[in-house]
């Protein structure tokens, strides 16, 4: 098989819709757009949650508390869930993530100590509790904060 004999699977693809091409396309005229009113229009349509003039939801639902934009989230995680790395091996949030301990580093990954440590590891992150830096070094490792 060479390169121009490449092609989708069947059924895979289907043919853009050709607008305005004449009534015998089916979407001549309007353009599959019907007569008038705001849908016809160009950029027309109504907003994300319009509720046809009535108060929206978002607005209907109170408000309580303060929300912090600025405030920073740490992907906590024990020093006992290190417990899977090899001993001497280094531990980043890199590490963390390709071997399924967090999904996403977020703002930052913070270890704290609950738990036993066994191996001599080096471990980086961004915080680390008190406890946790304790247990790390009291293994024979390193506490790195990024």
């Amino acid at each position: 098989m060479k390169l121009h004999e490449l092609k989708p699977a069947f059924g895979s693809t289907t043919a853009p819709k050709r607008l305005g091409r004449g009534t015998g396309s089916g979407l001549g005229k309007t353009s599959g757009k019907g007569h008038k009113g705001a849908k016809a229009r160009s950029g027309g349509g109504k907003r994300p949650g319009f509720e046809g003039g009535q108060m929206p939801l978002t607005r209907r639902v109170p408000k309580r508390g303060f929300h912090n934009p600025f405030r920073i989230e740490y992907v906590a995680i024990n020093v006992d869930r290190l417990e899977i790395f090899e001993d001497g091996m280094t531990v980043s949030p890199v590490e963390l993530i390709q071997y399924g301990i967090i999904k996403n580093v977020r703002d930052g990954v913070k270890i704290l100590g609950d738990g036993e440590l066994t191996k001599k590891l080096t471990v980086q992150a961004n915080k680390f509790t008190a406890t946790a830096k304790e247990k790390i070094e009291a293994a024979g490792g390193k506490a790195e904060v990024l």
